[in-house]
């Protein structure tokens, strides 16, 4: 084949792997949420996976029991708060508010319910108008398009887990595909995935921790401002609960406890005005006590320093704060991506650019450099327990011995497994 049609052909395959690629763009962008959140669980759940996977076989089994492992606590939030609608369901119950003796039914109204013939003789045609006609189908298509949401959301919530999984099981291989395909044989590639996904792992499970945190200090806020509660009837309903669901909601910031202390702050107000309308004054204290010991300190202060110890504070702060803004919901996972993205970019890659040189990993900080392959010791270290190298995953993380590690995988060709 000439040249020209060697050339031919290379630029027909740019042209297809653009149009694949503007496809998985087009893709990602429509459901960016579901995919940036997946990361997010994936990232999570990783400390646990890594734990698990030494003692657990396959690694499938221990991707799944890990994911399990993290929404075990939300599931146990959800029963917790079942039994406490339950006993306040069984409370009212008891006391004879759904107790049909109480209200009188008519005797005439009795019979008419009763009475086969008299049903038989209502006009069923003045049931059947066109303005209840339109009102019934008005009232099947709401409950159609709930049905609808409700299904769509499990279908995301479905891809977000699937999508975690996969990381999971498979991010060695992901990492191995990248180096080699876009590796230069420097460890440049190596040495910046290495620090985003360092900090992205910091970031992600930092949110974690931020969640149980802020869901301590609401139980304690809430526990203790219903001390001073001046009666039983206006005091915050199940303290406890309400503050591991701010925790919970504290995951979407701005606007997440928003979600948990308002309806119950306006709940409260009701239920005050209608026993004594001089206590709102406590609903108050608990709205302010809520926005800011509950929601605005630990947004702002402490999120960043447990997401972000390794990134600079306000750029932390700024970017939980304009994310949602800027994004929506799934700006609280996606800003801090783009900072620990953007950052590293500056600080590896772009000096080298600028002055024109060849990029070179040892461009990372020496902390980072330890966990690279291609400025690391020539001498493998040794695991804790004397039996061989272990090896480390891109982030760091200390997993079983190489040896262990090679008879995993499935791939022979004869590549030799990094340290």
């Amino acid at each position: 084949m000439s040249l020209l049609g060697l050339e031919r052909a290379r630029l027909g395959w740019w042209v297809l792997g653009l149009a694949l690629g503007g496809a998985l763009v087009f893709v990602v962008h429509a459901f960016v949420g579901t995919f940036v959140f997946g990361v997010f669980l994936y990232y999570a759940t990783r400390p646990i996976y890594r734990r698990l996977r030494r003692r657990i076989r396959p690694p499938s089994l221990a991707a799944a029991v890990s994911l399990f492992a993290l929404a075990l606590p939300a599931l146990l939030l959800v029963l917790y708060a079942f039994a406490i609608v339950i006993q306040q369901a069984v409370r009212y119950t008891n006391s004879g508010l759904f107790d049909l003796s109480q209200y009188p039914i008519d005797q005439e109204l009795l019979d008419a319910i009763t009475d086969p013939e008299r049903l038989l003789e209502l006009d069923l045609s003045s049931y059947l108008s066109a303005e209840v006609i339109g009102q019934l189908t008005q009232s099947l298509s709401s409950a159609v398009d709930t049905i609808a949401f409700f299904g769509v959301g499990a279908v995301h919530l479905f891809v977000m887990i699937a999508l975690a999984f996969y990381l999971l099981r498979d991010d060695r291989r992901l990492t191995d595909w990248a180096v080699s395909t876009f590796g230069d044989g420097r460890g440049v590639v190596l040495a910046y995935g290495t620090a985003v996904d360092h900090d992205l792992k910091a970031i992600f499970f930092g949110n974690i921790l931020n969640a149980v945190l802020t869901g301590t200090i609401g139980v304690i806020a809430y526990t203790v401002l219903n001390v001073f509660a001046p009666a039983s009837q206006v005091s915050i309903p199940a303290a406890a609960l309400v503050g591991l669901l701010a925790g919970v909601a504290s995951i979407i910031p701005v606007v997440g406890m928003k979600l948990v202390y308002v309806p119950v702050a306006l709940y409260m107000a009701v239920v005050t005005f209608f026993v004594d309308p001089q206590l709102l004054w406590f609903v108050l204290v608990f709205v302010a006590v809520s926005f800011v010991v509950v929601d605005t300190i630990p947004d702002l202060v402490l999120r960043p320093y447990v997401s972000g110890r390794s990134l600079h504070v306000g750029s932390v702060m700024i970017a939980y704060t304009f994310g949602p803004l800027l994004f929506g919901w799934y700006g609280i996972f996606l800003m801090p991506m783009l900072l620990v993205l953007v950052f590293h970019f500056a600080r590896i890659v772009l000096p080298e650019l600028v002055r024109g040189e060849d990029i070179r990993p040892f461009a990372v900080d020496p902390g980072v450099e330890a966990s690279v392959p291609a400025v690391a010791s020539p001498e493998p270290p040794v695991s804790a327990d004397g039996e061989g190298p272990t090896a480390h995953d891109a982030s760091g993380d200390e997993t079983e011995p190489a040896s262990e590690k090679r008879d995993e995988r499935d791939r022979s060709d004869g590549t030799d497994e990094r340290d």
